[in-house]
């Protein structure tokens, strides 16, 4: 297999993006289309609590909830995925089951919303974003079957690996949920890929850290960064308006730390994404980068160079 012209694993800079692992599996560039399909979260509807995780607001993330949120029609996942295309006509794309929590449901009604989606001609595959508490065996053999014929991600909210930064945030379940939910999904064909957050309240460097071996030590295959982002009209907004938490103000006070994460992690685990990524500004609070994720990258990038260091040298 080629790998990038500009920089190879075990060189200065290296971290293995998504867009390269696609690369390396289709010949081609491969795009994620997030979709909303009406779906809750035990955390919301008073099985596990009520509130929510502490940071969560999906309009602030998910495109089409926000949309949806705020239109008497609801888009259907096929004109979701239409619209979601126009942005890149011609290409393949899988359809990303993103907002709340996209197991959480009956198993007929998951398989239906999964075939539409699947439906679509340029859909060559499924990502699906779920808590690692909303995952059983059942689904999980669903899942397989459609991993049989074509790709297939299931990306766990894991956000940290220490049980009490879970509680301070109102996760909802612990470290050995996640733990559980991994080792039920190894062997199935079904790609893995976890949440984290870093710069959660009370997380220290070594924590966090921490938590990268975790991820190692589990064997998944891919690892979403996110920073800590402040949401309007969440639990965190009035934690951060009363000065009881901090974040990452600035790019810069990020950026070390992600790539002391990134020397870390095992050089096998695809990296879908750096950093947070508000979709609604009116939205976010704090902190307001002014690094669009192109430049973040070139940071990132910069930075291991500088310090000699790739995805994966300090695992």
């Amino acid at each position: 297999m080629v790998m990038s012209k500009q920089i190879q694993p075990g060189q200065p800079g290296w971290y293995y993006r998504l867009n390269q692992f696609f690369r390396l599996k289709f010949g081609h560039p491969v795009y994620k289309i997030p979709l909303d399909a009406g779906f809750s979260c035990p955390n919301r509807d008073g099985t596990t609590g009520y509130t929510g995780c502490s940071y969560c607001s999906n309009s602030s993330f998910a495109p089409f909830a926000n949309e949806n949120n705020h239109s008497s029609k609801k888009l259907s996942i096929t004109e979701q995925i239409e619209k979601g295309m126009k942005k890149k006509s011609g290409a393949k794309h899988l359809a990303y089951f993103q907002s709340y929590t996209n197991t959480y449901a009956p198993l007929e009604q998951l398989k239906e919303l999964y075939d539409q989606a699947l439906s679509h001609q340029a859909v060559i595959g499924l990502s699906i974003a779920t808590r690692p508490d909303c995952i059983t065996k059942d689904i999980l053999e669903l899942v397989q079957e459609y991993a049989r014929r074509c790709h297939v991600w299931v990306e766990y909210g894991l956000q940290s690996a220490h049980d009490q930064t879970l509680k301070v945030i109102n996760r909802g379940h612990n470290a050995a949920s996640f733990e559980q939910a991994v080792k039920l999904t190894h062997g199935r064909g079904i790609l893995i890929c976890a949440h984290i957050i870093l710069g959660l309240p009370g997380e220290t460097v070594k924590m966090m850290l921490e938590t990268i071996e975790f991820l190692n030590y589990l064997g998944v295959d891919g690892v979403k960064f996110h920073h800590l982002q402040i949401i309007k009209n969440t639990p965190l907004a009035g934690q951060y308006g009363a000065g009881e938490i901090s974040i990452y103000e600035k790019e810069e006070d990020y950026i070390p730390i992600l790539c002391d994460c990134l020397e870390r992690l095992a050089p096998h685990i695809v990296v879908h994404r750096l950093a947070s990524q508000a979709t609604s500004r009116e939205l976010l609070i704090a902190p307001h980068w002014t690094r669009g994720a192109g430049q973040l990258a070139a940071d990132v990038e910069s930075e291991l160079k500088k310090r000699g260091a790739y995805q994966g040298c300090r695992a």
